[in-house]
């Protein structure tokens, strides 16, 4: 990628499904790429307690924000794209619910920018979920775990946000 080039950024909120391997591949396809970091979320059954979780966000707000933070993310590591996608509505046990893909010349900055917006949607993105019982009963909405404040410290994630 040249000074003058800027990275794809691509962001989805949506209810249906992801192809990782296809999103994988569409930030391959550059020549100067030299690693590509996929994470994918995925709604665990927690031994069988869950069926599932409940995510819902603020439309348009979702979107701008994650966008905001992937742009941050190419300001600060040459990366040269990034895509997240983010599921909303019911997602049942064992399915995908997040993707985050970058890619970049070098590992390390894949990797940086791969954990810097992991943690941001982790612990700053406007979605709320709650846990989907195996008696098919809603738990309360989830409120946001000191773990994963304190793995997003490194970041100054709240000077992203700004």
């Amino acid at each position: 990628m040249t000074m003058d080039e800027q990275p794809l950024i691509d962001v989805r909120v949506q209810a249906e499904p992801f192809d990782v391997a296809a999103e994988a591949k569409r930030l391959s396809a550059g020549s100067d790429v030299g690693a590509v970091v996929t994470f994918t979320g995925i709604c665990r059954s927690d031994g069988g307690r869950l069926n599932g979780l409940e995510l819902e966000h603020y439309p348009g707000m979702a979107e701008n924000e994650i966008t905001r933070v992937a742009e941050e993310a190419a300001r600060r590591w040459p990366i040269s794209g990034a895509i997240a996608i983010h599921r909303y509505g019911t997602i049942a046990a064992g399915e995908d619910i997040v993707l985050v893909v970058t890619a970049s010349a070098h590992r390390g900055a894949a990797f940086a920018a791969a954990e810097f917006l992991m943690d941001w949607l982790k612990t700053r993105a406007p979605f709320w979920k709650r846990e989907i019982f195996a008696d098919g009963t809603a738990g309360p909405w989830v409120e946001a775990k000191a773990a994963d404040d304190d793995a997003a410290g490194r970041w100054n994630l709240d000077k992203a946000a700004e």
